[in-house]
């Protein structure tokens, strides 16, 4: 472990509204010792990258919950809308970068070709109704999928996440488009997704993903690091199944959503990596200029 000062503190992105609020917060941790100080703000960090995933996921609860039938707005037209209003003040804001936004994009459309082919070839299914949807594909499903590459690139943000041994950029996209051919493919030709796990350590295998909390830079395998991730997303698929917001045809009475779709996900965070670099270039740490903290 590193401890690093750095040596000009920039202006932090949370936005004029809550800066405020964010200096208060580094104020009072200031006492404690600074291996709990970094702790607290690793955490306060992460919630802050999952903001627009965690405010999704949590209006899937309040909207099972609270709920009508007769109600003139159906409830997957009305998340559509919800994240919608959400990302414009994001933006408005200035919670969420422009870039940030074009990575929400580019993974919403990218989402949402790929749902309107399961739910095509029945591998799961909406049941609710809804307006604004393509083929009994509501569009909020779009969201869902980037708010995993929103949460991405606000984590390369706000961690200043540096990368040693990045692969040549065209093994990444080569690499990522085989895993999404693989996710339609596996329908009609045998699924490789085993080899796909093998090629994400083969390409990815050296690279080490170097984050600061505050004043700690600390490193952690990004073979790892997607591993561990695709955990907290089998998770959140559970909410949405247990919610009733999408099934899969076994769950005619909900259980525990299959741990073989923690591979699914795992190749999935690739697909939604690679997506951001398009956006983010990853950097070295030899170019590290300045750190931010939350």
């Amino acid at each position: 472990m590193e401890q690093h000062v750095p040596e000009r503190r920039p202006q932090h992105e949370t936005g004029p509204y809550l800066e405020p609020l964010r200096l208060a917060i580094r104020r009072a941790l200031a006492p404690l010792p600074w291996w709990l100080s970094e702790f607290i703000l690793f955490g306060l960090k992460q919630a802050w990258a999952c903001l627009f995933a965690a405010i999704m996921l949590g209006l899937i609860l309040l909207t099972k919950l609270a709920w009508q039938p007769e109600w003139p707005l159906h409830r997957y037209d009305f998340l559509f809308l919800s994240a919608l209003v959400i990302q414009v003040l994001f933006l408005r804001l200035k919670m969420e970068s422009l870039d940030e936004a074009k990575v929400i994009l580019v993974y919403h459309l990218t989402g949402t070709v790929m749902e309107i082919f399961k739910v095509q070839m029945g591998s799961w299914a909406y049941p609710e109704p809804s307006i604004i949807q393509i083929a009994g594909v509501p569009l909020f499903s779009g969201f869902m999928y980037a708010s995993v590459g929103s949460f991405m690139a606000r984590t390369i943000r706000v961690f200043d996440m540096r990368f040693t041994h990045y692969p040549p950029m065209w093994q990444t996209y080569l690499l990522a488009l085989a895993i999404y051919i693989n996710f339609f493919s596996h329908h009609y030709l045998p699924d490789i997704r085993y080899v796909l796990f093998a090629m994400t350590v083969i390409v990815f295998r050296r690279v080490n993903i170097h984050f600061t909390t505050d004043r700690t830079t600390l490193h952690m395998p990004l073979v790892a690091a997607a591993f561990f991730s695709s955990i907290f997303l089998w998770l959140a698929e559970n909410i949405g199944t247990i919610t009733g917001t999408w099934i899969y045809p076994t769950q005619k009475a909900w259980h525990v959503v299959s741990f073989g779709k923690l591979g699914s996900w795992y190749l999935l965070l690739f697909v939604s990596f690679v997506l951001v670099t398009l956006v983010v270039k990853p950097r070295p740490p030899a170019a590290l200029k300045q750190r931010l903290d939350w």
